[in-house]
């Protein structure tokens, strides 16, 4: 006869190969829970009814740069930003405002902005690190009155706003 010797369970492999996995989840949602607290989530608003009810002025806003035919150029180097503004607008304002904004941390978002150098042109000189992400661009006078959007991609030295979107 065969004399098999029994082991206390905590010395057998298979009681605790089984508790790994329970063991792992528990160590995940601990891990979850960690990071959505000690994470801020930028893109959500607190006033939701007047974003809503804004719209409609910043439409009117695109609307007021599509009757001018302003088109803008905008040209990197280096830390240096040039800026072209062409179509019906006068005076020229003195500055423009420039606002980078970041797809997901809005930490990182910039506004800079833009002095007249010549009829049409304008410039900065200390225009911080774009960092390779595509940003969303928002070109715009001092008083508001119209604004130019579009996406800088990652990479992109110059990058056109304003252009009229041709239908496919």
């Amino acid at each position: 006869m065969q004399n098999t010797k029994s082991l206390v369970w905590y010395r057998e492999p298979w009681p605790w190969i089984l508790m790994l996995l329970p063991l792992s989840a528990v160590v995940a949602s601990m891990t979850s829970l960690w990071l959505a607290l000690k994470s801020d989530d930028g893109l959500v608003t607190d006033d939701y009814y007047k974003d809503g009810m804004s719209i409609n002025k910043t439409l009117d806003r695109d609307l007021a740069a599509q009757a001018l035919d302003l088109r803008a150029e905008l040209q990197l180097e280096g830390q240096a930003l040039h800026v072209k503004l062409s179509g019906k607008l006068t005076p020229l304002p003195e500055t423009l405002q420039l606002s980078l904004a970041h797809p997901t941390h809005s930490g990182h978002d910039q506004r800079i902005t833009l002095r007249q150098t010549a009829p049409g042109l304008y410039s900065t000189n200390a225009l911080p690190s774009l960092n390779g992400v595509r940003w969303h661009v928002l070109l715009e006078a001092p008083q508001a009155d119209w604004r130019l959007i579009g996406h800088w991609p990652a990479g992109e030295q110059i990058i056109h706003l304003g252009e009229s979107k041709k239908s496919e």
